[in-house]
């Protein structure tokens, strides 16, 4: 497939795609290699940047996604008669930390770190896809271990999870401080995201007192 062509077919591939999609999918499909493919994309990125287009070309791991320039946001979201969406909670913000820095990671332990039962903080993240189920922990009532999705890595502008600010040793004095303020770094990031928050209390057990797969 000439150059040319294959530039066009992988933005026709995403546009119509809309959500995510793996690199390695669309190689398969055009009978490329997964580097050239991520190649492509990226000439697409600078192109849309060096014409000032309306339209992003965005990385996530391996998976890419044609989505709309940030400067726009406020216009595409009058066009659709949608409300801006408010900053994301503080609790919502703790257990997406615990869940990027830790991953994979049970309930059971995001309630351990936080101190606080976290399980409806826990659902509205996955219902709003920020965070996902990745399989079972194998232990005595195999409980659900979460990792964050390509969602969050969008909402945060991030590529890979390596971009995330690097999070001392917990176990130190000033573990719960570099927490904190880590949280505060993707709240500065994550912004746009809508997170409504039931008031959250104290567990009334211990995390591994918890029914099985909790």
């Amino acid at each position: 497939m000439e150059h040319d062509e294959l530039l066009a077919a992988v933005e026709a591939i995403l546009f119509a795609s809309g959500d995510p999609m793996k690199a390695s999918r669309i190689a398969q499909v055009l009978g490329e290699e997964t580097q050239t493919v991520i190649g492509i994309a990226r000439e697409l990125q600078e192109a849309y940047l060096e014409s000032a287009s309306g339209i992003r070309l965005v990385q996530m791991n391996d998976s890419l996604q044609l989505c709309s320039a940030p400067e726009y946001a406020t216009y595409v979201v009058r066009a659709l008669e949608q409300r801006k969406p408010p900053k994301l909670s503080q609790s919502a913000l703790e257990v997406l930390a615990v869940v990027a820095y830790f991953q994979p990671v049970t309930r059971a332990y995001i309630d351990q770190v936080r101190g606080v039962d976290s399980s409806y903080t826990v659902g509205m993240l996955t219902e709003r896809g920020l965070i996902e189920p990745c399989g079972r922990l194998e232990a005595p009532g195999r409980p659900t271990l979460y990792q964050t999705s390509a969602l969050f890595l969008r909402t945060m502008g991030m590529v890979t999870l390596d971009e995330l600010p690097v999070l001392p040793d917990l176990a130190t004095n000033e573990g719960a401080e570099k927490l904190q303020a880590a949280i505060e770094q993707l709240q500065n990031r994550g912004e746009q995201i809508a997170i409504e928050e039931a008031p959250e209390v104290e567990p009334t057990h211990t995390p591994e007192e918890k029914p099985a797969g909790e």
